[in-house]
């Protein structure tokens, strides 16, 4: 019998929601794994007549851990199709998973909130409007090993055939974290969560009719350059630590964006039943990263400098939180772009990293307005 091995780069992966499923176009490194919490009992006694004592254990399984997920993809810029028909960026799906963007109608290729595309501004935009809820709405993750070379429409699972699939159910993106490197293509790490891992015989019925693979053409207009991108830095320009300076001028070698869900998930806890997850709960919203820019110690015309950022921050001694409207335009100012908008930043004191030369790395907070807000940051994909 000859063994039927399957390769990490022979994988496809599909997101489901609402009966339609984005090809997800991932990178080497995807991972997909399942636990139990078990229970051990054990026997400690004295010896016996004949020096005899108990010595053995038992072993019960208590729950199923809830699956957990990683993949790596690269952000895409979305199509235009029409003059009225908007499709869709291989990312959207995890984003209004992320932003709980609600039920997709693929007539007008939409979600009921938080992921607006629009022809007539040409960009998809993001936001968190929607995301004040104590549990996301779900979609399913399927992993098709051996796909490669094979049509969606041929797969064939199960023991001795080409493909071997796997289902992550219930699955909800937790975390995702942009890194835009010097001399890399803007990639986005999602991490998240599920009920359960299940081998399936097959993909549900007639699926390869509603697949949606837009977008993932390999061609430059494609791909993000992160050598391109440019920051905005303005603030209030009212007070300490930022005094008159109402702007920045940096030049960035690298940064770092994450957006956290902080999702946790239920899971019972009856005696004499392998408990399963029930729900996912989520946490507090967190989004918050960090730049790099070399110490610049001149002068900018209009604006202050990276120095002039670090002895404003470091002189703010009596402001208990301070103030930045940051830009990040990933890519450069034209298309394909990737914009994150964060309106109101704390920004910790920058550190100075001593090398050939002399660099500072920001942290930055991303705060929404008041408690009950979620306009903590937007995002917009820009297509070329």
């Amino acid at each position: 019998m000859t063994a039927q091995l399957q390769l990490a780069r022979d994988t496809h992966v599909y997101a489901e929601k609402d009966g339609y499923f984005w090809k997800v176009p991932v990178l080497d490194g995807f991972s997909f794994s399942q636990s139990n919490a078990t229970t051990e009992v054990t026997l400690a006694e004295m010896a016996g007549a004949n020096n005899s004592s108990r010595r053995g254990r038992k072993l019960f399984t208590d729950a199923f851990d809830p699956a957990e997920w990683n993949l790596q993809m690269y952000a895409r810029p979305y199509d235009i199709t029409g003059a009225t028909a908007v499709s869709g960026s291989t990312d959207e799906v995890f984003w209004a998973n992320f932003v709980n963007a609600g039920a997709y109608t693929h007539s007008s290729r939409s979600f009921a909130a938080g992921v607006d595309k629009t022809t007539s501004t040409a960009h998809m935009d993001i936001d968190f409007n929607s995301s004040n809820v104590a549990a996301l709405e779900t979609f399913n993750l399927y992993f098709v090993l051996g796909a490669c070379g094979t049509a969606a429409s041929a797969y064939n699972a199960g023991p001795g055939n080409a493909q071997t699939i796997y289902k992550v159910a219930n699955a909800v993106c937790n975390s995702v974290s942009m890194d835009f490197d010097i001399d890399g293509i803007l990639t986005l790490d999602w991490s998240g969560l599920g009920t359960l891992i299940s081998e399936e015989a097959a993909m549900p019925s007639n699926w390869h009719t509603q697949i949606i693979d837009d977008g993932i053409a390999h061609s430059e207009a494609n791909f993000i350059r992160n050598r391109l991108t440019t920051l905005g830095v303005a603030t209030p320009g009212t007070a300490a630590p930022f005094g008159a300076t109402t702007s920045y001028e940096l030049t960035l070698t690298g940064g770092n964006i994450s957006f956290e869900n902080n999702i946790t998930f239920l899971t019972p806890e009856e005696l004499c039943v392998v408990n399963q997850p029930i729900g996912n709960v989520t946490g507090t919203r967190n989004i918050s990263g960090s730049f790099t820019c070399y110490l610049n110690a001149g002068t900018a015309s209009g604006a202050g400098t990276s120095a002039d950022l670090f002895d404003d921050l470091a002189s703010g001694t009596g402001v208990v939180t301070n103030s930045a409207a940051l830009t990040f335009s990933i890519g450069g100012g034209s298309a394909p772009k990737v914009v994150v908008n964060v309106p109101t930043a704390h920004l910790e004191i920058p550190t100075h990293s001593i090398e050939d030369v002399i660099s500072l790395e920001v942290n930055f907070h991303a705060l929404p307005g008041d408690l009950d807000e979620t306009n903590e940051a937007t995002l917009e994909y820009h297509n070329a």
